[in-house]
């Protein structure tokens, strides 16, 4: 297995073969933990996504007529060799995105739970039949690939989010062209290296790297069929109407802002521990990250101390030491985009309880690392507060009881994940019937579905019908047809010309 952090160059994979195509241009891949250039990622130019969709258009008709077992027999394949080389994966996602080792393993078996599912297709694409509809007359209905579809995916989940998508519309009988971040791009052409070697056929996955050129040449060639996107709300909601322009199907998850309210009858120590893991994990890096606690009543008082103390004294390192807590930021960019959003925050009036900026770890000196940071008495009119920081911030908002801090989340732009602190049944019950969002957790921090059930928010997070994966991503990835069907024998002669009804 080839080791493609080693690699000076990351390249395409089209066709079943590595290539660096027609690709001239290209950007610097960075080690966040040190802070140097530690590769270059080509960047594609159209030809070279007209190339990978060529080959996913010629590869469709024999991969949609393979039957779905045959399918999933490689998909099985697929699974046992991603369980097998889970670490190396893991290692490449560290060395690139610069989350700790553990929870980039973590994120890898989340992508394997997704493949274990699409490995069910020849379960998921069983139709429905009505014998006798009317008179010698059978209805049937089942569901067939769209053919070449496409996946644009973040930097903070190069393998999970990936996953979410191609191995479904893969064992569906589809063929996929993947765009991943030319920030986090190794990890893509790992997987789809191990599904060459599961015996997938050349062409029915590809990938390409690049940036906003790629994925306009995506969206625009007649035929990808149907386009997947995780990422920012201003990108997502771009890509749905570029989509809708071009007549594609299309599925695009955008930002977030995700609320934890603490109950006054919530366990604190419980509450502390989820909201420390989930707002600094990843270093805030993720889309179901909780950048707002909402404390009702007087438990503010009682948990910003508690918070404080465990957000000055997280551990942050290279993701590969194994007591790290917290790794770098992905670039120095990002980095730089937080740490300005924490003086918008200070200038606004919040008050910093513990500063993050100019971290420092030991021997890293020049990493894109900075510390956890935690505000208090942050107000709905704040920038910090409305606006999605994809950083280590966590901004505390005070309110007196369930009604008010339940209004302040229905009243967010964004509804991807929330979460609810409490010991109280019909609390739990009222918040997962009328909070406004996506997925909601009770004493969960981060509720990402499993992979039989699906990922999506509402409102502003979420531009399209259907989220990702679990049945909705089969739906998303075939088209229904439905067939009636009667034969000469049935057939009363002569001309109808009334509607059709069941006789």
């Amino acid at each position: 297995m080839k080791s493609y952090t080693d690699a000076n160059t990351v390249s395409h994979f089209i066709g079943g073969h590595t290539t660096t195509g027609q690709s001239s241009r290209r950007q610097a891949v960075y080690n966040p933990a040190t802070g140097e250039v530690a590769r270059q990622v080509l960047l594609a130019e159209r030809t070279d996504v007209d190339a990978a969709v060529e080959n996913a258009h010629q590869a469709f008709e024999a991969w949609a007529a393979t039957p779905p077992i045959r399918r999933a027999r490689i998909m099985f394949k697929f699974l046992q060799l991603m369980n097998e080389h889970r670490d190396q994966l893991a290692a490449i996602i560290t060395a690139e995105h610069g989350k700790v080792f553990s929870d980039a393993q973590g994120e890898v078996s989340r992508g394997i739970d997704i493949i274990e599912f699409a490995c069910g297709i020849p379960q998921l694409l069983k139709g429905d039949f009505t014998d006798q509809v009317s008179t010698g007359m059978d209805n049937w209905t089942l569901r067939q690939p769209l053919g070449v579809v496409a996946g644009v995916t973040p930097f903070n989940f190069p393998c999970m989010v990936p996953c979410w998508m191609f191995p479904v519309a893969i064992a569906a009988g589809n063929c996929f062209v993947l765009k991943p971040s030319e920030r986090a791009p190794s990890a893509a052409l790992y997987m789809a290296d191990l599904l060459l070697k599961a015996g997938l056929p050349n062409g029915v996955l590809n990938v390409v790297q690049g940036d906003k050129v790629a994925v306009d040449a995506l969206l625009e060639n007649p035929n990808v069929k149907a386009i997947s996107f995780v990422g920012s709300t201003p990108i997502a909601h771009y890509i749905y109407q570029q989509a809708a322009l071009h007549g594609k199907r299309v599925q695009a998850l955008g930002g977030a802002k995700n609320h934890l309210v603490v109950m006054p009858d919530a366990d604190l120590e419980q509450a502390v521990d989820a909201l420390i893991g989930a707002a600094y994990g990843s270093a805030g890096e993720r889309c179901m990250a909780i950048s707002v606690a909402v404390l009702v009543g007087d438990v503010a008082d009682k948990i910003i101390p508690r918070l404080a103390d465990r957000a000055r004294n997280l551990i942050i390192k290279n993701g590969m030491e194994a007591d790290a807590e917290m790794g770098p930021i992905v670039t120095r960019q990002s980095l730089e985009k937080i740490e300005n959003y924490i003086q918008i925050g200070v200038d606004e009036g919040a008050k910093l309880v513990v500063d993050g900026r100019g971290h420092k770890v030991d021997g890293h000196e020049n990493g894109f690392f900075t510390g956890g940071t935690l505000f208090d008495h942050v107000t709905t009119d704040m920038r910090i507060y409305k606006e999605e920081i994809f950083g280590p911030v966590l901004a505390c908002i005070r309110t007196p009881n369930f009604a008010s801090a339940l209004e302040i989340i229905n009243t967010h732009e964004f509804g991807n994940g929330v979460s609810c602190y409490t010991r109280d049944g019909n609390i739990a019950r009222e918040f997962g019937r009328r909070v406004q969002a996506g997925m909601v957790g009770i004493n969960v921090p981060i509720p990402v579905p499993m992979a039989w059930h699906g990922f999506g928010g509402w409102k502003k997070s979420l531009f399209g019908d259907m989220h990702a994966y679990g049945e909705e991503g089969v739906r998303f990835y075939t088209k229904q047809k439905s067939i009636m069907q009667r034969w000469p024998e049935a057939t009363q002669k002569g001309a109808e010309f009334v509607m059709p009804t069941a006789k």
